[in-house]
């Protein structure tokens, strides 16, 4: 993964010159499962850039930074594609996309594209439904229980967590391991738990079709 400013990280060595070539501005939360994909299909005309994962936490800050990485690559490249959703920018990345010129997943946030955007909408889910990924489950103390305190004041998990009715792990992968781990985070939580076998969903359609 690299950071605006640095040198793209390809398979054929450090930054991309030849031409039709992509370039994929994505959240590093994403980074293994695109990378996943892009060895499973052969995708060697796709580059991916990633912007810190924990941009999450500040979703106010996302689309500055990838306007800052559009500009930074742009004349490296014949097309970029950001694959962030929404992702609580209120509108405004997909805004700043429109402005550059640069396509971007669809989606409100990973959690409807890894399921499917269409199938999320009829899922019935709600505000309610917390949510896991792979990533999330592999980086669970470090982007849920520390960054919301619980670590140092655990009382708070039933102020935090106690309008949640459920723990759903989207899994991209058919791993046992980490279907025990997301088990053992819902178990923190207190809340129930299920295990949905995802995929990659709409990620995987959205690159195929660049």
């Amino acid at each position: 993964m690299t950071l605006p400013g640095d040198s793209t990280l390809t398979e054929h060595g450090l930054e991309a010159t030849g031409r039709g070539r992509i370039l994929l501005i994505a959240c590093g939360a994403l980074a293994r499962e695109i990378l996943d994909l892009k060895t499973a299909n052969g995708w060697d005309h796709l580059d991916l850039t990633c912007l810190p994962a924990k941009l999450h936490l500040y979703p106010d800050k996302i689309t500055d930074a990838v306007r800052e990485a559009v500009q930074t690559h742009r004349a490296d490249y014949d097309d970029i594609f950001v694959v962030y959703a929404d992702c609580g920018t209120g509108g405004l990345l997909q805004a700043a996309c429109t402005e550059m010129g640069v396509k971007m997943i669809e989606g409100p946030h990973c959690y409807s594209f890894f399921e499917g955007n269409a199938r999320f909408a009829d899922s019935g889910d709600d505000i309610g439904t917390f949510y896991l990924t792979d990533f999330l489950v592999r980086q669970f103390d470090a982007f849920v229980w520390k960054p919301m305190g619980l670590d140092r004041h655990p009382e708070l998990r039933d102020m935090l967590f106690g309008n949640y009715t459920k723990l759903v792990y989207q899994a991209q992968t058919d791993d046992p391991g980490l279907t025990e781990k997301a088990k053992a985070c819902a178990a923190r939580l207190g809340l129930p738990f299920e295990r949905r076998f995802t995929g990659y969903g709409d990620l995987e359609s959205a690159l195929a079709g660049l």
